[in-house]
């Protein structure tokens, strides 16, 4: 569960390293986030190597979708489903990815929303 203010790693090749949660979006009153859920975000740091060459800036805001959390999720089949970090890869204003890779493994839940276009950019499905 993603709440405010709390501090996500970017999983892709957009240049940032940390991030905090500044809105859940997708909801009146909306307190937590799941899987696949959108938050709007603030760049925290940045990668060392990629300072120079970013996509992105410090400070600014972005959308960004969760595709790993700590939490456990449930399955469709019943297993479950748990990783050791939150996780969340960056969009740009239209919805579509800043990044053209996402780094480590994405959850299926993605495939059944409107994400299932960014599943191509991942290296693994779990």
């Amino acid at each position: 569960m993603i709440q405010l203010q709390t501090k996500l790693k970017v999983s892709d090749n957009s240049g940032a390293k940390i991030v905090k949660c500044i809105k859940t979006l997708g909801g009146f009153k909306k307190k937590s986030n799941t899987l696949g859920d959108i938050v709007l975000v603030s760049v925290l740091q940045l990668r060392n190597k990629a300072k120079i060459t970013s996509k992105v800036r410090k400070g600014e805001l972005y959308k960004a979708v969760l595709i790993r959390s700590k939490k456990k999720s449930q399955k469709f089949d019943g297993s479950t489903c748990k990783f050791n970090e939150n996780s969340v890869f960056l969009l740009n204003k239209q919805g579509k990815p800043i990044a053209t890779r996402i780094i480590g493994p994405v959850t299926k839940n993605l495939k059944n929303s409107n994400f299932s276009k960014f599943l191509n950019l991942a290296t693994g499905i779990a």
